[in-house]
């Protein structure tokens, strides 16, 4: 299968549909890499191609196959379906305030990531239940500050961020970190150990902050206006560990990847239990509470992909809205039937 240009019909994921009557999607592919900070040639490496044949894909020149264009959405930290939408207004990428791209992660520097002084954290085992501790002990959710991380750990992130998982290495963490790489590996065994520690950090930073929001909330829909809020604010304020949550879960070994996976279906089932509850108090009226909490979650997960701190929107702007945005997708009455004639 192959995604043509305007005209033709597409197939892929989810099954056929019209193509847009819009450029060839090469140029979306070639915008979202450059937003990105990657190079031609990086691409090509990423995808296993020559940079020749991604030349060749941004101007049009050969037909874009199915397989390919995953592969590239997932070189670039993207989607398909993104890579697919070619309106000239680049909003895939920004937030809604130029037409201009917003820098994207490669390009900015993680803000809260200020090593702790001291040797690295010790190897942490495996987390239990997520979410079982209690979140009173852990201040305000809705105050972050800088994370309490050493060097290693700190220019893993940074890396993660900055290359994706499969381009960082133990020696580049280790020049990013001042430190010689057997004194990375003295404290850290693998590079896929220093990125299950992030995701078990961020699971465990956005959880607690998640419980503590639904437990002030004195009905359903409070909880879920306070939990969206908490969830935006995570996602703004945390947007270096929230993009390598979103990126490379597809780089964990198995056994790390359904243990990760467990704890974000265990998020995604607290904010379900605030929509049952809303719909039990009468407050909500939509026909399908899971497609709903999904999409709400979707909108804030997705917000490390354009969210820029320091542009026109705060974080809690941003999480007002978003709160108020799920509200209004859940309390909307059911459409009247469209009448015949």
């Amino acid at each position: 299968m192959v995604v043509r240009s305007a005209g033709r019909s597409t197939d892929w994921a989810a099954g056929r549909s019209a193509a847009r009557d819009s450029p060839a999607p090469g140029h979306t592919v070639r915008q979202s890499r450059l937003a990105t900070g990657i190079s031609l040639r990086e691409l090509a490496r990423r995808i296993g191609v020559s940079a020749a044949t991604v030349h060749a894909i941004e101007t049009g020149k050969t037909e874009l196959a199915v397989s390919r264009l995953r592969d590239i959405a997932d070189a670039l930290h993207t989607t398909p379906a993104r890579l697919l939408d070619t309106s000239p207004d680049g909003s895939s990428f920004d937030d809604g305030s130029s037409g201009a791209a917003p820098d994207r992660p490669a390009r900015r520097e993680p803000p809260h990531l200020t090593p702790t002084p001291g040797p690295p954290r010790p190897r942490r085992a495996a987390a239990g239940q997520p979410g079982t501790e209690p979140a009173g002990d852990r201040g305000d959710w809705r105050s972050f500050g800088p994370l309490p991380l050493d060097p290693v750990l700190a220019a893993a992130i940074t890396s993660f961020v900055r290359t994706g998982y499969h381009g960082a290495t133990m020696r580049s963490i280790a020049r990013l970190a001042g430190i010689s790489v057997p004194g990375v590996y003295h404290h850290y065994a693998s590079k896929q150990e220093l990125l299950v520690i992030t995701l078990d950090l961020t699971m465990d930073d956005l959880t607690w902050r998640l419980l503590a929001a639904s437990r002030e909330g004195t009905d359903g829909l409070a909880r879920v206006r306070l939990m969206v809020e908490a969830l935006a604010l995570f996602h703004t304020h945390r947007w270096e560990l929230a993009f390598i949550g979103a990126s490379e879960m597809r780089s964990l070994e198995p056994v790390n990847r359904r243990r990760i996976a467990a704890q974000r279906n265990h998020v995604q089932h607290l904010l379900d239990d605030a929509i049952d509850q809303a719909i039990a108090d009468g407050a909500v009226h939509t026909p399908s509470p899971r497609h709903a909490g999904r999409a709400i979650a979707t909108m804030c997960t997705s917000l490390p992909q354009w969210f820029h701190l320091g542009g026109p929107a705060t974080p809690e702007r941003i999480a007002s809205e978003y709160a108020q945005f799920a509200v209004g997708l859940l309390a909307r009455p059911p459409a009247e039937p469209a009448r015949s004639g």
